[in-house]
């Protein structure tokens, strides 16, 4: 079994004219640390919805989005909530850690075809996200959890409707994604798969499930550096 590549090549992405990227720790990188604020939303929601302390609330927020994907999938199944006022209040953040991101939006801007968003969030967030980051005008479309049914990544009838939605071929596809639970769907489907890392890996504290193994078959590529991964493919689809 072969180990991911860290650098793109070129001949393993000739085919691809659909690319579609996950956003948090995806498009922005996970030092940012964004995600944070909507992790404390959403154990506040818990915590206020079931009468709870913060450290029971955190812990049943966190068995939600293990089982079944998401906390809101969970919160769904066991307790009917409205999805959209728990959306409005986990994405209830400060957006200013995240800059204009001029060389990312230029890469993004030179890949060869159509670019997507697919997220487990909003497309309020999703806007608000790559706005801030100044790449939003380079996508197509956004497909988020509304979108889904609520039913989120990895599900496998997520990526297949968003296929269906967007007209995607899926063996002519990429999909970049921070979790490497969620590239075994589209590598499944036929879709190149490259996995978005944290810089220092072995320094970030992540759930064991959240870290890829040496030799995940269903992800090509690991990066920790997605302008320069973009960046180095765009180069090398340059004539010479």
């Amino acid at each position: 079994m072969t180990k991911p590549h860290n650098v793109p090549q070129h001949a393993d992405f000739d085919h691809v004219h659909d690319w579609v990227f996950d956003l948090d720790n995806t498009l922005y990188p996970h030092h940012i640390n964004l995600f944070a604020q909507i992790d404390r939303n959403m154990t506040a929601y818990v915590s206020e919805l079931l009468q709870l302390e913060q450290d029971e609330a955190r812990a049943l927020q966190k068995r939600y989005y293990h089982e079944h994907g998401t906390t809101l999938q969970g919160l769904m199944i066991h307790y009917g909530i409205d999805p959209n006022d728990f959306l409005e209040k986990a994405h209830a953040i400060d957006y200013s850690p995240l800059l204009p991101h001029p060389e990312l939006g230029e890469a993004i801007k030179s890949l060869p075809g159509r670019k997507f968003i697919l997220t487990n969030g909003s497309v309020k967030h999703a806007q608000a996200a790559a706005g801030a980051l100044g790449i939003l005008d380079n996508f197509e479309d956004i497909f988020d959890i509304v979108a889904a049914d609520y039913l989120p990544k990895p599900a496998t009838a997520t990526y297949e409707k968003f296929a269906a939605l967007a007209k995607l071929d899926t063996n002519k596809a990429a999909m970049f994604e921070d979790l490497p639970r969620n590239l075994t769907a589209p590598k499944a489907l036929g879709m190149k798969t490259v996995l978005l890392v944290p810089r220092n890996l072995e320094g970030v504290i992540m759930e064991r499930w959240e870290i890829p193994g040496e030799t995940d078959a269903h992800i090509d590529y690991i990066t920790d550096d997605l302008t320069s991964f973009l960046t180095h493919l765009t180069e090398t689809k340059k004539p010479l």
